[in-house]
């Protein structure tokens, strides 16, 4: 088991990969930076000196230190969230049966309080803690896959009326469908490329008019049509490097956001809170747990035994 400065994901690593993403993003806008170069010093527009850095070094430095930042919250993060999944389980498997016997003793004495009663209210309260004992299975739990919420499958209907499942109707395209499609054809079969994007071009696009043609679209067809006769979509301008390097930086700040969020919620929840009261030795948490809930079924089976009695 970690201890609680490892396995803290907010604090420690996560404060470290804060700041490294602050100060890579500091270094390449050269913000805290206080030196400033010597006219003709090398690569600053002196005279006789070798070429300067390249404008992106200081970004592509801020990038690494960035993604190594994050690398590193990650790794934090991933350890806590598997600490808390592993502390559920073994939560679940050892004090589970304890918390299910006291709410069955819960649901044995209301009953009993409402047999001896007789009161409405205490009836109520009886059917409610059975209830939390034995909830509703959902409807296609019950029905094995025979219906859900909207009702009886296709499948189920046609078997309970010993008619057979209707097979799917033959589309007929129309005749300006298949000259639509004849045409199209003609005009982008892949054969007639003449390099090979251009090739995949003309394959992703009959693919999509053989998918109209089958269902007999004569509109998505006359669409298409009309896109073959625009042409091609010219390519979007590609970034600078700059802007790329630039786009990267944004992309590992929002990332490491995200991550805090998830950090945040793996603390606030219930198992969370529990593995931050024993980081060093949770096992010892679970026993005096289990310790209490045996108190307390002791306490639910002598207050049924009195009303049984």
């Amino acid at each position: 088991m970690e201890t609680g400065d490892d396995r803290t994901a907010s604090g420690g690593t996560a404060a470290t990969g804060e700041e490294s993403t602050a100060s890579a993003t500091a270094a390449a806008t050269g913000e805290g930076s206080t030196a400033s170069p010597e006219a003709g010093e090398p690569g600053e527009g002196g005279s006789g000196g070798a070429p300067g850095p390249r404008p992106e070094e200081r970004l592509e430095q801020a990038v690494r230190a960035a993604e190594q930042a994050l690398i590193e919250y990650e790794i934090a993060v991933e350890t806590f969230r598997v600490e808390v999944e592993n502390f559920s389980r073994l939560h679940h498997q050892k004090l589970g049966p304890m918390y299910a016997r006291l709410d069955e003793l819960e649901a044995e004495i209301a009953e009993a309080r409402a047999a001896r009663s007789g009161d409405p209210e205490d009836i109520r309260l009886a059917h409610e803690a059975r209830a939390r004992v034995m909830p509703m299975p959902g409807v296609e739990e019950l029905f094995h896959g025979w219906m859900d919420s909207e009702g009886l499958f296709p499948e189920a209907q046609a078997m309970l009326t010993d008619q057979p499942v209707r097979p799917p109707q033959r589309v007929r395209p129309s005749e300006e469908a298949r000259r639509l499609y004849r045409e199209l054809a003609r005009k982008a079969h892949p054969d007639l490329a003449q390099d090979e994007t251009e090739r995949k071009r003309r394959d992703e696009f009959i693919s999509r008019v053989n998918v109209a043609y089958a269902r007999g679209d004569e509109a998505s067809l006359r669409e298409l049509s009309e896109e073959w006769a625009a042409g091609p979509v010219p390519e979007e301008r590609r970034p600078s490097p700059s802007e790329e390097l630039y786009a990267r930086l944004e992309w590992l700040a929002q990332r490491k956001d995200l991550l805090t969020l998830v950090a945040r919620e793996l603390e606030e929840s219930a198992i969370g809170s529990m593995l931050r009261l024993a980081p060093d030795d949770p096992d010892s948490l679970l026993n005096e747990i289990a310790e209490q809930l045996l108190a307390q079924v002791a306490q639910k089976e002598a207050e049924l035994a009195a009303l049984h009695g």
